[in-house]
C-alpha cells in the first residue's frame, strides 16, 4: 500500500471531535511505553490530527526521540506544573508537521518532592490545560514508569489510559497492579477515566511466551486488547538516535506499519465509539 492509500484509509476514520486525552501508561519499565507514545502520535500527525506530547518522564525519551534538543527545553514539563508558563509557551514544534512536544527537562526530576506540599497537587497538568488554545485533537502524556505524583497528574488529566504492553511473564503482574490504579484514580480523582486499551509490543511470533501473554490478556481483557500488535525490530530502537520516529526513519519497516496500522484502529474505535454517543442523545 502506498503512503498516499494508507493515509486515504487513515483519514475515513477521521471526524471532527473534541479533544483526546490519553496517559500513555504503565507501571513496569522497558514495555515500549515512549516508543508508543512517539510513533503514535505520528501516524496520528500524518493524517492531518493536530497532536501533543506532553513528556513527563524525568528521562525525557520521548522529547529526545521527536528531536527536541536538550539546550532548547527552556520551558516545558516542569514550568507547566508549577505555573510558571502555560501550555501554548511550552509547546514546541517537533519535526513531523502537526506534531508538538512539551518537552522534560532535568527540572522534573525534582518535581514530585516540590509537589507533595502544593494543595490540589493532582489537578495541577489538568489545571494548566485549561488554558490551551492549541485545539489539538489528541494530547499523549507520556508518563513514567511508576506511579507518582507526574504520572497521578497525567491520569487526572486524562479521558482514558493506553497499556503498552510487553510479551512477557511478568508484564502481566504489572498489567493487574495498573488497572487497580486506574480504578482508585477514577474513584478518587477522575470519575471519566477508563481502560482505552492494551497493546502488545516487543512481540516475537517464534516465542511461544509471546504467544501465550497474548492469549492470556486476551482471555482476560477481551476487545480491549489491540488486534494490532508491535513487533520486536531493530529500526525502531535505532531510530531515537536520531531524533526521529520509527514511521519516519524507516516507514517500510515492521515497526512502523504496525504503528501505522495502531493509529488505524485507535481512530476507528474513537470514531464508533463518538457516532455511538451521537446516536444515544439523539434518542434521548
Amino acid at each position: 500500500m502506498t503512503q498516499t492509500a494508507e493515509k486515504q484509509e487513515l483519514s475515513i476514520s477521521t471526524s471532527a471531535s473534541a479533544t483526546r486525552y490519553i496517559s500513555v501508561s504503565n507501571q513496569k519499565g522497558g514495555v515500549g511505553k515512549t516508543t508508543t507514545t512517539i510513533n503514535l502520535a505520528t501516524a496520528l500527525a500524518a493524517v492531518g490530527k493536530k497532536v501533543l506530547v506532553v513528556d513527563l518522564d524525568p528521562q525525557g525519551n520521548a522529547s529526545t526521540g521527536l528531536g527536541i534538543d536538550r539546550a532548547d527545553r527552556t520551558s516545558g514539563t516542569y514550568e507547566v506544573l508549577f505555573g510558571e508558563c502555560g501550555i501554548d509557551q511550552a509547546a514546541a514544534p517537533s519535526r513531523v508537521p502537526n506534531l508538538f512536544v512539551v518537552p522534560a527537562s532535568i527540572h522534573l526530576s525534582g518535581a514530585e518532592i516540590e509537589l507533595i506540599d502544593i494543595k490540589q497537587r493532582e489537578y495541577r497538568l489538568k489545571d494548566a490545560l485549561q488554558s490551551n488554545t492549541g485545539n489539538y485533537d489528541y494530547v499523549l502524556f507520556d508518563c513514567p514508569p511508576s506511579l507518582n505524583l507526574l504520572t497521578l497528574n497525567a491520569l487526572v488529566a486524562s479521558d482514558a489510559v493506553l497499556v503498552p504492553l510487553q510479551c512477557e511473564f511478568f508484564a502481566l503482574e504489572g498489567l493487574s497492579h495498573l488497572v487497580n490504579t486506574i480504578d482508585r484514580v477514577k474513584n478518587a480523582f477522575n470519575p471519566k477515566l477508563e481502560l482505552m486499551g492494551v497493546v502488545l509490543t516487543m512481540f516475537d511470533k517464534r516465542n511461544n511466551l509471546s504467544n501465550q501473554v497474548s492469549d492470556n490478556v486476551r482471555q482476560h481483557f477481551g476487545d480491549k486488547v489491540y488486534e494490532t500488535v508491535i513487533p520486536r525490530n531493530v529500526r525502531i530502537s535505532e531510530a531515537p538516535s536520531f531524533g526521529l520516529p520509527a514511521i519516519v526513519y524507516d516507514m517500510s519497516c515492521n515497526g512502523s506499519q504496525a504503528y501505522i496500522q495502531l493509529a488505524k484502529e485507535i481512530l476507528k474505535r474513537d470514531k464508533l465509539k463518538q457516532d455511538g454517543t451521537q446516536n444515544k442523545q439523539y434518542i434521548a
